[in-house]
């Protein structure tokens, strides 16, 4: 099998590419070969490689920024998607498509199925949603994998290693404990993705939610990490962590209040549970910190 992995040096690919080689051979590319906001360059690279699989990790992931960028995230994140669905029905190829929580707009009071209606906030939602829905248009060969509170041990941006950084450098941090979620460590995120690869067929496709089990808040989470990264001893300043509300750290774009969701369908599809987000979160920290 021919993988073409797209948004190949971002956190998630980065943990995809040695996990997908069991699988077949892995054609990885980033936006230096294929441009996502250039819909001639995925048809360019499409056509070339003749993938039997499109693995599409590649979005625009700007959250705050995408309120000022909003053409160029519509472009990464809505239209290249369906570029690449399109190219697949054309090939007889399959596509597996990462979403996230942020098509939703948090309101809910019980987990998101992936029925649910959905009202994004702010432009990276929209755009995302967007993408799904082009996927959805071009052709019934897909996989789309909603997921949330992404982190790993590639790429400087995620949430954890931000707090590793303040950590070391601040006596004092203040988190928001207000938004609800489930973190997701990309290392069981790919691990999921490789498994769904031998099941892909008529009887699969369609749209799908993962993420770590169990849910907690921003401040939740950081206060783990740091509980966490002292046990392995990591050089730690920090002395306290006080809770905030969102309205005390605004941000331009809007964020879903509650985002948890539902991995049931994922779940029986995989035949077992993804694991619960605080050993998700210990394994990335035993290898970033070793």
């Amino acid at each position: 099998m021919k993988i073409l992995l797209a948004g190949g040096s971002g956190q998630l690919a980065q943990e995809l590419h040695p996990i997908l080689l069991s699988s077949g051979e892995v054609i990885a590319v980033d936006r230096t070969r294929v441009d996502l906001s250039q819909p001639e360059s995925i048809r360019q690279a499409m056509a070339q490689i003749q993938p039997d699989l499109v693995v599409n990790a590649g979005a625009y992931t700007a959250v705050d920024k995408a309120e000022s960028e909003p053409e160029l995230a519509h472009a990464v994140n809505g239209i290249a998607p369906g570029i690449f669905a399109e190219e697949c029905e054309k090939l007889g190829a399959s596509l597996i498509h990462f979403s996230t929580d942020y098509v939703f707009d948090g309101s809910h009071g019980s987990a998101y199925l992936e029925t649910d209606s959905t009202n994004p906030l702010g432009t990276y939602g929209k755009s995302k949603l967007a993408g799904e829905n082009a996927i959805r248009k071009a052709g019934n060969q897909h996989i789309i994998i909603r997921t949330a509170w992404v982190y790993g041990n590639y790429g400087k941006g995620n949430f954890v290693k931000t707090m590793l950084r303040l950590g070391k450098e601040r006596e004092e941090i203040r988190v928001v404990a207000d938004q609800i979620g489930s973190p997701t460590w990309t290392g069981d995120l790919a691990t999921a993705t490789a498994e769904i690869i031998p099941l892909l067929g008529l009887e699969s496709f369609g749209t799908y939610q993962y993420t770590n089990s169990g849910v907690c808040s921003w401040y939740d989470l950081a206060i783990a990490i740091f509980e966490e990264a002292e046990k392995l001893g990591f050089p730690l300043k920090v002395q306290r962590v006080i809770p905030i509300t969102t309205a005390e750290y605004p941000t331009p774009a809007k964020r879903p209040a509650f985002s948890v969701l539902s991995t049931v369908k994922i779940s029986a599809l995989l035949g077992t549970y993804p694991p619960h987000w605080r050993q998700g979160l210990r394994q990335m920290l035993v290898r970033e910190l070793k």
